[in-house]
């Protein structure tokens, strides 16, 4: 859950979304990415780090000179850089560093940067052509196309979970249970037990459980405590009114003044994904929670925005109940925290119009690429096959590298060849490898 879009860096996803939603235009809307960031009180184009052209002189000037001072210095750096913070320092500089990446990544994991390994970077964090940041800036231009998701593709209908509704239809249905709690694995006797009291015997399990979770069930309590994650809260409006950010798609926010770290103009994506324009919903509360002027129901347009606001030890989260104006009705108190930063960084008014809210705090929302996870996952992972166990999945091999829809898919697939065939499980071992192409060696055929 949250701002997630489909990309594909292999041929059998693509066909096999295909295959569970139709491939032609009524299945998918496919999307231009438009994103940018807001500091000080502008947009600048993503990434930040190719697009200081947008900044105010000042600014400009620290990260450039930033940039180039540590190109220097990273040409004679002894060794990797240890973790994180010191691999933002050595590519980007101190100004990078100081305006955008510590701020914005510390709002994204709710971790220090210095707490966390940069193994995991690959694709995720565009590197700097300091030259071509120049050049950016002596011509003042937009650089906005960097990176694997610069196009996507969004259902017509139903949002993401229709994606995933529609694999699952390719699949047996007498094999597929849902809203079944597991409370205990025996890895000895191979038993997975329900909170019903339903056992199930297995000879491979695949588990998508978290695998701090799974590695705690089973004893290991100290492997557990290597792995760290974050909570995320994903908090929604919905705002009669034209949509006043154009073609805009998902939008980042280093700054204190908004609790979330990224905002997604979710109305953009698929014209189903708000209520028809002559759809008459009553008025919730003003755009700054207060009372509206009338809550009696009236026609549209409508417009939404999705808000990603994450938590852990490091960084709390207010979760106090508070009462909103008008017939919102009480919410967690970071639900009125967002709204008020919605007006803060210009996405939304005071007076405007919200007929709909949501919120929901997920425990488990990213695994943290901390400085001991690989040792934890180098020991753990071959311990639970041991016992039959593949764990996989965004959480179950809990490598944010290979953590996307479309890798996790993948995961997936791979360990099911593995365990039948003894195939090699590449997106797990090799992130680097296929992340950096278009893979197109496996294909989905249904027969």
């Amino acid at each position: 859950m949250g701002g997630h879009v489909i990309f594909s860096h292999w041929d059998y996803f693509d066909q096999l979304l295909d295959k569970a939603l139709g491939g032609g235009g009524d299945a998918w809307n496919t999307l231009q990415r438009v994103s940018y960031v807001w500091i000080r009180d502008r947009w600048v184009a993503y990434p930040f780090q190719n697009n200081i052209s947008a900044l105010p002189k000042e600014d400009q000037i620290k990260c450039l000179t930033g940039l180039v001072e540590a190109k220097v210095a990273n040409t004679v750096a002894p060794g990797r850089p240890k973790n994180f913070d010191e691999w933002i320092c050595r590519v980007m500089g101190p100004g990078i560093a100081d305006l955008f990446m510590r701020p914005y990544n510390f709002k994204v994991w709710a971790i220090p940067t210095n707490l966390m390994q940069c193994n995991w970077l690959g694709e995720r964090v565009a590197t700097v052509d300091v030259d071509r940041a120049i050049s950016n800036v002596i011509n003042n231009k937009e650089d906005a196309g960097w990176g694997p998701n610069a196009v996507f593709r969004f259902p017509t209908s139903g949002g993401t979970g229709a994606i995933w509704k529609g694999v699952a239809k390719l699949l047996p249905e007498e094999r597929q249970r849902y809203n079944q709690k597991v409370v205990s694995i025996d890895k000895d006797a191979k038993v997975v037990t329900l909170e019903n009291g339903h056992k199930y015997q297995y000879d491979a399990l695949v588990s998508t459980m978290p695998l701090d979770l799974t590695l705690t069930w089973l004893g290991k309590d100290e492997w557990a405590k290597g792995l760290q994650h974050s909570s995320s809260h994903i908090i929604g409006f919905g705002i009669r009114g034209e949509c006043p950010h154009g073609s805009k798609c998902w939008l980042y926010f280093p700054e204190d003044n908004c609790p979330f770290y990224r905002c997604t103009v979710f109305s953009n994506y698929a014209k189903l994904n708000c209520p028809a324009d002559d759809a008459k919903l009553p008025t919730l509360c003003q755009g700054d929670g207060s009372d509206p002027a009338s809550a009696d129901g009236k026609a549209g347009p409508y417009w939404s925005l999705m808000f990603e606001v994450s938590e852990s030890n490091y960084k709390p989260v207010d979760q106090e109940q508070t009462k909103l104006g008008g017939t919102a009705g009480t919410w967690s108190h970071i639900v009125k925290e967002t709204l008020q930063g919605a007006i803060n960084t210009q996405l939304m008014k005071a007076d405007d119009e919200v007929v709909s809210i949501y919120h929901r705090r997920i425990e488990h929302g990213y695994p943290t690429p901390s400085l001991g996870r690989d040792e934890v996952l180098e020991k753990a992972l071959p311990w639970l096959q041991q016992f039959g166990i593949w764990s996989r999945g965004r959480f179950g091999s809990y490598k944010y590298e290979v953590a996307n829809q479309d890798h996790s898919l993948m995961l997936g697939v791979e360990c099911v060849d593995n365990i039948l065939h003894g195939t090699k499980e590449l997106t797990l071992a090799y992130p680097d490898i296929v992340n950096a192409k278009k893979n197109t060696e496996l294909h989905y055929i249904k027969k």
